[in-house]
């Protein structure tokens, strides 16, 4: 029953990028299966870094770090995803965004 959860973790990560694309300026988000890409990348980089440095500039870590940190993952991430556009500001207010509806929908993917 573990990945059953871990597949309801990225389609409600993939699901809170298409919003965060309709949303955010500067952040663009082309259909699902892009965001569930997106999804899966930015939780695999997420992954490296924190197992890289630790997690003092983890995502899950809310503190400024982590916040930059997730907002370089997102910008970073429109790089391997296609039909994904991303801003320095959309990225900001991305990370801003999803850390405010993670407070509410906790997903654990990033």
């Amino acid at each position: 029953m573990d990945w059953l959860g871990a597949v309801v973790r990225f389609v409600v990560s993939a699901i809170v990028l298409l919003v965060v694309g309709f949303i955010v300026p500067g952040f663009q988000m082309i259909g699902f299966w892009n965001a569930l890409l997106a999804a899966l990348v930015i939780a695999a980089l997420g992954w490296v870094i924190e197992a890289t440095f630790g997690k003092s500039v983890s995502p899950y870590n809310r503190g400024l770090v982590g916040f930059l940190v997730s907002a370089i993952v997102i910008w970073a991430t429109q790089f391997v995803v296609p039909g994904m556009q991303v801003g320095i500001l959309g990225a900001l207010l991305a990370a801003f965004i999803i850390g405010v509806i993670d407070l509410f929908v906790p997903t654990a993917v990033r």
